[in-house]
């Protein structure tokens, strides 16, 4: 408990002393005084159940990447079609819509912990029956595909509990931010161990491995969090979902806030989706390709660290707009063909700039009432996917009828011009509703943040 004066006006006796002591012990639980003396990210490990979430987000997301690896390699060696290998790969992203559209209502409808552990386990017989030496090809990427259409409602699901884990302020921010980091750091080295682990072990016994991490991830959702009601409920899963996304998209505010979550990751895939042909252009070899494939992460990585680390959640607001406007203009150096000394420190740049997401997901979390958060969540991240997958395809096919120097730079020139009337909109939309998160007010309720630790 901080020393404040409180109750300067009453008698100064050991009575009214205890009395109010009685009175203000509840109000700050250990875990408050731990999240008051830290700063930064290390102030979400003072929060139980935020501890289980984010291990349990760890050991599943080493799940999938192992996936991921052992299936295209199996795929591969059972057909030797690289076809079939790369759709192996390719349908972790096409059934992003289906599961976030059709069913988006389950992240409401039914206890927040139930969907997390259910999900988990489907994903976890999934990948045992992919580990049956009996199991064909066909089914091999049919049950891909039940892993894809499970994750956005399992991510959606986790988006929302978090807000009722950190609060819906501060850190709720923090905590998403630290659960993308460690996203982007899997991307860096989880196919490199996989790699690695595909010469000690077959890809079916890697499967066995992902079997592992997806049963000790629900047993962590089981165990570290505790059970909350439904937020809603009644009528048709499919009509509940569907509404949930009409509503969603067709709120001017919210729709904003999506487009802008959505814009730039459509967009900045471009330089790594074409990395290698890119490399090729400048007549350099695979390790140059590795780097150009890993320097946007890095960026990222270190942007989202400072951004949460050093600056205010007021800050953080204020660079929403203008990184979002920036973010792509990095890109803009490519058709001046500069050599690989300057394309890294671009592509670096350019990652760092997502740091705006950090006080975007303050605003959209703002924006969309409780009861439809859940549904929500599951489209926003259904939609990053998809339009991600969209963005690679779209950016590989312009590259068949332009060098790929030319289509990084239009891609970069036509997304920071989407980008700048997103934010425009934005903007708008803001000062029509009159919501103090967009002017950079978003510190008026972090009070509410520090009594959600106690849990």
């Amino acid at each position: 408990m901080s020393e404040e004066k409180q109750g300067t006006t009453t008698v100064p006796t050991a009575q009214s002393v205890q009395a109010v002591q009685a009175i203000q012990a509840p109000e700050t639980p250990q875990t408050d005084r731990a999240t008051t003396e830290t700063t930064g990210y290390r102030r979400l490990f003072a929060v139980r159940e935020f501890r289980a979430v984010f291990l349990a987000h760890a050991l599943s997301l080493l799940g999938v990447v192992i996936s991921e690896i052992a299936l295209t390699v199996l795929v591969y060696g059972l057909t030797g079609s690289p076809l079939l290998s790369a759709l192996a790969f390719a349908l972790g992203f096409l059934p992003y819509l289906v599961g976030g559209t059709l069913l988006a209502g389950v992240a409401d409808r039914f206890p927040a912990r139930r969907v997390l552990v259910g999900c988990d386990l489907v994903c976890a017989g999934c990948a045992a029956l992919m580990a049956l030496p009996s199991t064909p090809v066909a089914a091999l990427l049919a049950l891909r595909c039940v892993i894809a259409a499970v994750a956005p409602v399992f991510n959606g699901t986790r988006m929302a509990t978090l807000t009722e884990i950190l609060g819906d302020g501060d850190q709720f921010v923090l905590g998403r931010s630290l659960l993308r980091i460690v996203s982007q750091s899997a991307v860096l080295v989880g196919f490199g161990l996989g790699g690695v682990l595909l010469t000690f072990v077959s890809p079916r016994g890697a499967l066995v491995i992902t079997l592992g991490t997806f049963l000790a991830s629900a047993l962590l959702l089981r165990c570290g969090t505790r059970r909350r009601p439904a937020r809603a409920g009644g009528g048709s899963l499919v009509r509940y979902s569907l509404s949930g996304t009409r509503e969603v998209l067709g709120d001017r505010r919210i729709r904003a806030l999506l487009l802008l979550l959505w814009a730039p990751p459509m967009f900045v895939v471009a330089p790594e989706a074409l990395a290698a042909a890119y490399a090729d252009e400048l007549g350099v070899g695979a390790a140059e390709v590795g780097l150009l494939m890993c320097a946007m992460p890095v960026g990222t990585i270190a942007g989202e660290l400072y951004a949460g680390a050093a600056l205010s959640p007021a800050a953080r607001s204020r660079i929403v707009l203008p990184l979002a406007c920036g973010t792509l203009l990095p890109l803009l150096a490519f058709p001046f063909h500069p050599g690989l000394g300057w394309i890294l420190p671009m592509l670096l740049l350019a990652g760092s700039a997502g740091a705006y997401t950090l006080g975007l997901d303050r605003w959209f979390v703002d924006a969309v009432p409780e009861e439809l958060r859940g549904r929500a969540m599951t489209v926003h991240t259904a939609g990053l996917m998809t339009i991600q997958g969209v963005g690679m395809a779209l950016a590989g096919v312009a590259a068949e009828f332009w060098a790929v120097s030319t289509v990084v730079g239009g891609v970069g020139a036509l997304g920071t011009l989407c980008c700048v009337l997103l934010a425009l909109e934005v903007r708008r939309t803001g000062g029509e509703r009159g919501e103090g998160a967009w002017r950079g007010g978003t510190e008026t309720r972090d009070g509410a943040d520090h009594d959600m630790t106690g849990r």
